[in-house]
């Protein structure tokens, strides 16, 4: 039996409240009761296009339509109707330009309201600095087909060819081709896709320290990073050090360590440890703050063992957990492809996410006892996500402060305190990770399943996995492709917007894996089972 006690999830928000110096400069978002920050703002530009020998109108009439439609459904303020209908003219297509600058537009929407001008929209979403999609309008009804036909069904055709001749990206729907309703649809479904393409082209990603030694797992070539537009900040973990000590007896400090207290409730069994996890809190803050220089979005990877517990004396798992549920993605072991996917993960679902060691297999008891005839997965088909207690309190379905155990068979317990542990809630979750190969590939992984309503009689912030065919996947993507050990989780489904993000950075299509269902087989798979 599981006992449910959420730790108090509305401490996020005081979290987030007192970091007040970075509120100011990034925006935040609301989602449900958390507030969370280093997460962009969307405010996508609609733009119709005409072709000349078609009726302007026609076009015009058409996007009215299809922001009255959004409005009706979403929140008005994600999007902009631009004035300019760009009708078979590259002075328009500058008009338009400066119109979406001058409203504060980070992305893009051409609706081809008619067939369009496949030069000038071309040449827009060239020029537009930002995320771009295209879509059109079906025709209403046959009382069109004589008189007002749009034949845009057509022209997406010479827009699509048009992008792929000047080397254009864009985010182009499954079916491009709506009602009002319909392309509404469309736009709301590209916003999260087209805010981690602007995150991660403004994300700094700060490493402190080199991997732990035997992590060649966590080789992270850089040239990638640059590539999809993130910047790197590399510091040793002495510089981590030395900031921390200069923190020492810092007057926020006591404020820190009350969220604390009030956050773990019950579940605080290490008190004596929150003064220096609050210390170590603040000094990353104050280190975000300084070296984020020009980019607006943070991300952070340390070197968290062996040494960091014998001259910090505390493991930081808890305090990576509370920044990771304020929006600043802080992983494990200079993981930082890793930290990568936890931000991705991060904009695209505004909610929080962990970074868990796809760590261990179900045990047949586990399996027969409280698995077996209650949910339809083979015991193949499910594993146990796990880390030392880096997950957020508002993932996990009970919480406690306890020290790492598995540290503590080398090393004094009292320097191991500082985890997190307790089981992470029941419900549907996304497992995924984009990584950059030894040989400088692009490669990435998505997956869909659900952490299950199962005790897991075990320590760490871990949880009961399954994912439909996951044998096969663990087998011929993660260890046929060469994936490092640690997974990025979304709490919720979100595979369909990630695989797009990844193809709209670069990363191949046949570089993406994915769980094949039953019956299709992987081209490494033996076809005789």
């Amino acid at each position: 039996m599981i006992f449910i006690r959420k730790c108090t999830f509305l401490l996020v928000i005081r979290q987030s409240l007192c970091y007040d110096s970075y509120k100011s400069n990034a925006p935040q978002v609301q989602e449900g009761n958390c507030l969370m920050i280093n997460i962009p703002k969307m405010k996508v530009g609609i733009v119709a296009v005409s072709r000349d020998c078609f009726p302007e109108s026609l076009s015009v009439n058409r996007r009215k339509a299809l922001v009255d439609a959004y409005t009706q459904k979403y929140n008005a303020e994600d999007i902009y109707e631009c004035p300019v209908c760009i009708v078979e003219s590259e002075i328009h297509m500058v008009q338009a330009l400066d119109d979406l600058k001058k409203a504060g537009c980070n992305a893009l929407c051409v609706y081809l309201g008619n067939f369009g001008p496949e030069i000038a929209e071309t040449l827009l979403a060239k020029h537009f600095d930002g995320p771009k999609m295209f879509c059109a309008a079906a025709e209403e009804n046959t009382g069109v087909l004589s008189s007002s036909r749009g034949d845009a069904y057509c022209g997406m055709l010479n827009a699509s060819y048009n992008l792929k001749l000047r080397g254009v990206k864009a985010y182009i729907p499954e079916y491009p081709v709506g009602t009002a309703e319909e392309c509404a649809d469309m736009i709301h479904e590209f916003e999260p896709i087209a805010r981690a393409v602007v995150g991660l082209s403004d994300l700094k990603i700060i490493s402190f320290g080199p991997r732990p030694l035997n992590f060649l797992a966590c080789n992270a070539p850089i040239q990638q990073l640059y590539n999809i537009g993130v910047e790197i900040e590399e510091n040793s973990e002495l510089d981590l050090f030395e900031a921390f000590n200069k923190h020492a007896g810092d007057e926020r400090i006591p404020a820190i360590v009350k969220e604390m207290e009030e956050e773990l409730g019950a579940g605080n069994k290490k008190p004596e440890i929150l003064p220096k996890l609050a210390q170590y809190e603040i000094t990353l803050k104050d280190w975000v703050e300084e070296h984020k220089g020009y980019r607006k979005y943070v991300a952070l990877t340390s070197k968290c063992w062996p040494a960091f517990q014998t001259q910090f004396g505390f493991v930081p798992c808890y305090v990576n957990s509370r920044l990771t549920a304020q929006g600043i993605p802080v992983s494990c072991e200079v993981d930082i492809y890793g930290t990568l996917s936890e931000f991705i993960g991060t904009v695209v679902s505004q909610d929080t996410v962990t970074l868990l060691d796809i760590n261990n297999s179900v045990p047949k008891d586990m399996y027969k006892n409280d698995i077996e005839g209650k949910y339809n997965y083979t015991q193949k088909d499910t594993f146990m996500g796990f880390h030392c207690g880096n997950t957020a309190s508002s993932k996990l379905s009970f919480c406690e402060m306890k020290y790492q155990k598995i540290m503590a068979r080398t090393l004094p317990e009292e320097v191991t305190q500082g985890t997190l542990e307790g089981d992470i809630v029941p419900g549907d979750i996304t497992f995924y990770r984009l990584q950059s190969t030894a040989d400088n590939k692009l490669r990435a992984y998505v997956a869909q399943g659900e952490v299950l309503p199962v005790a897991t009689r075990s320590f760490g912030a871990i949880g009961v996995f399954a994912i439909p065919e996951m044998g096969r996947f663990y087998r011929h993507v993660l260890v046929e492709k060469g994936f490092p050990h640690h997974g990025a989780v979304a709490f919720g489904h979100f595979g369909k917007e990630l695989f797009e993000v990844f193809k709209y950075i670069g990363v191949p299509v046949d570089e993406i894996g994915y769980n094949q269902p039953a019956g299709v087989k992987y081209p490494t798979e033996n076809p005789w089972g």
